[in-house]
């Protein structure tokens, strides 16, 4: 009992240091956004007083350089509608390619699962030229390369979950008359519920976080958070540092709120996508 109990502590005092090395980073970006630019350099973990604390004025200042708040609505509206559209599309997908058997069912699942495993930057060139070529470098367009990344990973998680859920209850669904539409909506669907909002949490953290894609395709013209942010960068290499600060503070607000209210359904929608089937 002892040991079982020494064994306890020793795992919660590693984890409180894991969480301290992570939560540091974020904790020096919250205490050098009060700071003046200079002292950001000369004293980066102090604790912001005297000539060093400015107040608000990183933020006013920031967001009057990047424009945040018309950055923050195309981020908002690109990253909704992304995930939206990637629950909806994969678990309409993985609940086809799990109930029908078949070779074109099995290329397409193997097709996702090799998707997940390219480096993004291996076809970012060229699909920054397909996407001018289509039109698809635009807020819409923008949309639809997301949803294409983002599928891989969110059909393998779907379809592990279903594969858990009893046939019968489909089967049961269908004999009082319901067709296949109504049986997905009304009896799966509402069964995915924890992988759903787990694959939510991670595409809206990348979505939401992302750089290199809205500023292949869309560029300056639609801006986001992450490439607003990015044009603190003056010429020569000068940086605005207590303006940059404190919008990657405002940046990282939604998603710690939103990931705050939905963590409890992760573990729980990961493991049932990793175990079942």
């Amino acid at each position: 009992m002892k040991k079982k109990n020494i064994s306890t502590y020793i795992l919660l005092l590693l984890m409180l240091i894991f969480a301290a090395f992570v939560l540091f980073p974020i904790l020096v970006v919250l205490i050098n956004s009060f700071k003046g630019r200079l002292f950001i350099s000369s004293e980066p973990f102090s604790i912001p007083k005297g000539d060093a604390f400015v107040g608000m004025t990183n933020y006013t200042e920031g967001l009057a350089k990047t424009g945040f708040f018309s950055a923050f609505g195309y981020s908002l509206w690109i990253t909704v509608a992304s995930v939206a559209i990637i629950l909806l599309l994969t678990s309409m997908l993985a609940w086809y390619i799990t109930r029908v058997k078949g070779i074109v069912t099995q290329i397409i699942y193997y097709a996702l699962v090799f998707s997940m495993i390219v480096p993004f930057q291996m076809v970012m060139f060229t699909m920054s030229k397909i996407a001018n070529m289509l039109s698809l470098d635009n807020p819409v367009g923008i949309i639809i390369l997301y949803v294409g990344f983002g599928a891989g990973m969110a059909s393998f998680m779907f379809s592990g979950f279903i594969k858990g859920i009893p046939l019968a209850l489909e089967e049961a669904a269908m004999i009082d008359g319901a067709g296949p539409v109504t049986t997905f909506f009304q009896v799966v669907l509402p069964m995915l519920k924890s992988t759903a909002v787990t694959i939510a949490i991670l595409n809206t953290m990348w979505i939401w976080n992302d750089y290199l894609m809205p500023y292949l395709t869309i560029g300056t013209n639609y801006r986001t958070i992450p490439v607003a942010i990015q044009y603190l960068r003056g010429g020569y290499g000068a940086v605005d540092m207590g303006a940059m600060m404190a919008m990657l503070v405002l940046a990282m607000v939604p998603v710690i709120i939103f990931y705050l209210v939905c963590q409890k359904h992760i573990i729980k929608g990961v493991l049932a996508g990793a175990v079942k089937g």
